[in-house]
């Protein structure tokens, strides 16, 4: 998710410490931590936010480093902010306090926008900002299990409230099924000795601890893989946080429902910090940037003409001096698309 996304080795395309601690002479905000690629958030939302009282939307808000930022940039900016982990909200909230007349900040997860929006009587924004993934608090906050390097309980949850933890997941589903996530979420190539090996554990004890599953995970991958390539446990360990949470399923809905609520000129950026975040990301935006009428056609329909066109080519990578400074940006990628068009039926 995340406002400070300071991303470590944890997972594929979480960049920084070994995993999940803090980096070493990571460069600092006054709320302990770096928000990534924040200049060039700033710089790619600046435009759709140039206009009177101008909405944006912070739909993963975590610490609110870049809520700070655009707060701070834009004096007439109303800021609605978006997390689903009570922690977060808490955190912001204090942080934020300076703005308190400018911001609305709502527990929920991202994919509830559209209700969010309509409760607040707000169903047109001119931004939105998606930081995804899991925050630097929910990293280095060993509880709360989502890294291996810390020896937690197997958890993962975002939200506390929730009933599915990695623990569930981890002891009670098919090996299909732990296969399927481990192949699909975690990107897995030894998924089934991964998931057989976990089935074999889990029937002598229950596995519920993150240093017990690292060591399942550690074992069930060939020796020669593990000289390699960072922590064995880091694709499992993402997979199991991305099933816990349903992230993808979130992001899939939410980033639609964001464009469909852009006024005209206005403009969606993404930070995506794994290859499942980016590909969907880069579906969702290249289907709504492309002209849908047929081929050939002397005349563009204009029922079949793109509402959108991306502002970025491909996508963005931080600079080299900000991996220097907070490698934990390292596996960022930054992509924003702007509405150019209203929908057929409101023109």
């Amino acid at each position: 998710m995340r406002a400070e996304n300071d991303r470590s080795d944890q997972a594929p395309g979480v960049g920084g410490g070994p995993g999940g601690a803090p980096a070493d002479g990571a460069e600092r905000s006054p709320g302990g931590h770096v928000p990534v690629m924040l200049e060039r958030v700033l710089e790619l939302l600046a435009p759709a936010l140039e206009r009177p009282e101008p909405v944006v939307v912070d739909a993963n808000l975590g610490l609110g480093g870049h809520a700070e930022a655009l707060l701070a940039a834009h004096p007439s900016l109303h800021l609605v902010g978006i997390d689903r982990d009570p922690t977060a909200i808490e955190r912001s909230t204090a942080r934020l306090a300076p703005y308190a007349d400018r911001i609305t900040l709502v527990r929920a997860v991202s994919d509830e926008l559209p209700e969010v929006l309509a409760r607040l009587r707000r169903p047109r924004i001119d931004g939105a900002l998606f930081d995804l993934g899991v925050s630097s608090p929910q990293l280095d906050e060993a509880g709360r299990g989502f890294a291996y390097s810390y020896d937690a309980p197997l958890d993962m949850r975002m939200d506390r409230d929730q009933e599915l933890t990695a623990e569930t997941v981890v002891n009670t589903y098919p090996v299909p099924e732990l296969i399927r996530i481990l192949r699909d979420y975690g990107e897995e190539r030894f998924a089934p000795r991964v998931a057989n090996l976990i089935a074999k554990e889990r029937g002598r004890e229950a596995i519920t601890s993150t240093k017990r599953l690292a060591e399942i995970v550690r074992t069930a991958i060939p020796a020669a893989t593990r000289r390699t390539g960072g922590n064995p446990a880091k694709r499992t360990f993402q997979a199991l946080r991305i099933e816990v949470n349903a992230e993808l399923t979130a992001l899939e809905r939410a980033l639609p429902a964001a464009l469909d609520a852009l006024t005209l000129g206005g403009r969606v950026v993404v930070l995506a910090y794994h290859s499942l975040e980016d590909r969907l990301t880069k579906q969702v935006l290249t289907a709504r940037t492309r002209d849908t009428g047929p081929v050939g056609l002397p005349v563009p329909l204009p029922e079949h003409q793109p509402r959108f066109a991306l502002v970025t080519r491909g996508a963005e990578l931080p600079s080299e001096e900000e991996v220097a400074r907070n490698p934990r940006a390292a596996s960022a990628r930054c992509r924003a698309a702007e509405r150019i068009r209203e929908a057929v039926d409101e023109e």
